[in-house]
């Protein structure tokens, strides 16, 4: 409810004739619109509803703001939960963990605005019926699944075409695209903590997974997103009964902090501490 109230604020103060609040509701709405892909996160899960079919209805139009297949997404997250740790993980969104944190690669993650390409790409070869999945085997049904999502997906981006060329192409830019430039990079800094220099060669989640305290807002715009060990270790347990779990995650797992200041502190040390080597290397070189 809280997340429909501030996306309609966000379309009102976007569609206001006044600059300083367009900006503002761009802002909001590009915020929202991760805030809805970390709740499509629960519906993959099945923890959000006691009817389970709700999941899909629910989940589907979650993430199309920001180009993420419900489907496709569960599949590949699922997987990500089962060999976590592995060389089969398979993150659906990837800041590659095993690789130095420097502070190229996190620019270039962050504004990885090419992901959306990729998912065009989705939508145009499940509109050809020849979409795949190339992660190993999946039922014919959840391909069928998968390509009727990305077929809605780009039916929205079909009418959102239609629309700038019937005189609503400030509305669209306004409503979907300006907010995208926000809601890419804001949704890498909201998935970046969960395992990235924790120890990825081990399939213990106290050392592969990452717990933050958080805020009581952070905890809500993640959706307990920041309490990822306690999310890996019980991923059916419905987010809300996840802070429960806290204090025993606290004490039990190698990668934990209070805040989410003290997590990007460590991120700057470690690229930082890489500029600095690679500086070195050069030099000696």
């Amino acid at each position: 409810m809280i997340a429909l109230v501030l996306t309609a604020a966000g379309v009102l103060l976007a569609l206001s004739p006044y600059w300083p609040a367009r900006i503002g509701g761009v802002f909001l709405l590009g915020a929202m619109y991760t805030h809805t892909v970390e709740l499509q996160h629960q519906c993959l899960h099945h923890s959000a509803f006691l009817r389970p079919r709700l999941h899909r209805i629910i989940g589907i139009p979650l993430g199309i703001p920001l180009f993420v297949g419900y489907s496709h997404y569960r599949i590949r997250h699922l997987q990500h939960h089962r060999y976590l740790g592995t060389p089969q993980d398979s993150e659906f969104f990837g800041f590659d963990t095993r690789k130095p944190v420097t502070w190229g690669a996190l620019f270039r993650e962050m504004f990885n605005f090419g992901r959306i390409l990729v998912v065009l790409g989705e939508v145009v070869r499940s509109i050809r019926g020849t979409w795949a999945y190339d992660l190993g085997e999946i039922p014919e049904r959840r391909r069928r699944e998968v390509m009727s999502e990305y077929r809605i997906m780009g039916l929205c981006l079909l009418a959102a075409v239609a629309a700038s060329f019937a005189g609503f192409g400030e509305q669209v830019l306004l409503l979907w695209a300006l907010p995208l430039l926000v809601a890419v990079p804001l949704h890498f800094i909201v998935e970046l903590p969960e395992h990235i220099l924790c120890d990825n060669s081990s399939t213990d989640v106290l050392r592969n997974t990452r717990t933050i305290t958080g805020s009581r807002f952070s905890t809500w715009y993640t959706n307990g997103n920041n309490l990822h060990v306690e999310h890996h270790a019980a991923m059916s347990v419905p987010i809300n009964r996840l802070p429960e779990r806290h204090s025993m995650a606290r004490e039990m797992a190698v990668h934990t902090h209070r805040g989410y200041p003290a997590f990007f502190r460590l991120i700057a040390q470690e690229a930082q501490r890489n500029r600095k080597a690679g500086r070195t290397a050069g030099a000696d070189q």
